[in-house]
């Protein structure tokens, strides 16, 4: 096999995958897994595997339509994810690099710097650099809006599948019944156990100041998203008024929105969401932010690739662990004593369940 590998095509394939908890947040539910699936082919047969998080059913065939015409345009080329990136980011610079576009993009260098690992016989934390090794993670698959007995219960189930840790999503009305929440977990699993919380984003600035000193003498590991993801002089006030530290980044549309966040001191820790920040490519950027800004990085969703961008991120702190893309995937993530466990297989791990693919395919 030649060391020169070029892409061939692209697959993009909608799927609605189903999910073992539902979940419900302040900003909406989330009851099945909007996916589309990627496929990089190259002219070696060597292929590399990514998935894209719609969020929401509607946006599957839109996200499908953008992954096929960006990949018309890198069809033939060396597969060079940092030149393919910069093709990519000058052809759509004048629609703006945030949005739809950015994810079907990051989906796109995902699953080319997967066929970039596939083809050196590597693992991706090995072709970054790196090791496989196990990563420290939270349970974030449940722990919706519920009442606190519902929390209660659901979080001993968390915990029960091999975990520390876990985060409690938070943003009701009344904020007395978030604390009841709060306390009606920490009472059922104990204070071994690491809790974090989200707020979705549902709060104002005044508010997030009032339920942070609320929740200030919880043990609350973060305070995530309490206001407008985007609003860094807001969130910067936030943190400076509340003890517990601030968590953002998960809407981080590049690791430029990251620096500006640093800047303003609007966040303790970061957690940048791999389809948002740039893929692969993006996520060593914004690795190199938080080294030298000495802030603690977590990753946010996608699982199975951000194990593997965890072994090479200096500053890393969490993984956030979901399985919502399992029902598709032909060998799961596995997870041990709180840890993730990314393997020495070539790639991040992916790859796909093709009979439960067609079963969850939308036409």
């Amino acid at each position: 096999m030649s060391d020169t590998l070029r892409i061939k095509r692209f697959n993009a394939r909608p799927v609605l995958a189903p999910m073992k908890m539902p979940l419900r947040t302040s900003s909406g539910a989330v009851d099945k897994a909007p996916l589309v699936l990627i496929d990089c082919e190259t002219d070696q047969g060597v292929r590399g595997h990514s998935y894209i998080f719609a969020i929401t059913p509607v946006a599957l065939k839109p996200l499908t339509e953008m992954v096929r015409a960006m990949a018309e345009l890198i069809a033939g080329d060396e597969l060079i994810p940092h030149d393919i990136e910069r093709k990519l980011t000058r052809a759509f610079a004048l629609l703006d690099l945030a949005g739809i576009q950015r994810l079907a993009q990051s989906g796109i260098d995902m699953a080319v710097w997967d066929a970039l690992a596939h083809g050196r016989n590597l693992p991706l934390a090995r072709l970054l650099g790196g090791v496989p090794k196990p990563i420290r993670a939270y349970n974030s698959k449940g722990l919706g809006i519920m009442p606190p007995e519902a929390a209660a219960d659901e979080a001993q189930k968390l915990i029960a599948e091999g975990f520390d840790a876990a985060k409690i999503r938070l943003g009701r009305p009344d904020a007395n019944d978030d604390l009841k929440t709060v306390r009606a977990v920490r009472k059922a699993v104990g204070d071994g156990v690491t809790l974090m919380c989200d707020f979705n984003q549902a709060l104002t600035v005044a508010d997030a100041v009032r339920r942070g000193a609320m929740l200030d003498g919880e043990g609350l590991l973060w305070i995530e998203e309490p206001i407008r993801h985007d609003d860094y002089a807001g969130c910067a006030e936030v943190a400076a008024a509340t003890q517990t530290p601030i968590q953002i980044g998960e809407n981080f549309d590049s690791a430029f929105s990251m620096q500006t966040a640093l800047d303003h001191h609007a966040c303790d820790f970061v957690m940048p969401d791999a389809q948002r920040i740039g893929g692969v490519t993006g996520w060593l950027r914004a690795a190199a932010l938080a080294h030298a800004a000495g802030v603690e990085m977590s990753s946010h969703l996608f699982s199975e690739v951000s194990a593997h961008l965890m072994t090479v991120t200096p500053t890393a702190h969490w993984l956030e662990y979901v399985d919502w893309a399992d029902a598709v995937l032909r060998e799961p993530l596995k997870v041990k004593d709180g840890h993730v466990l990314p393997g020495e297989q070539p790639g991040s791990g992916i790859a796909w369940d093709e009979a439960a693919v067609k079963k969850y395919l939308v036409e």
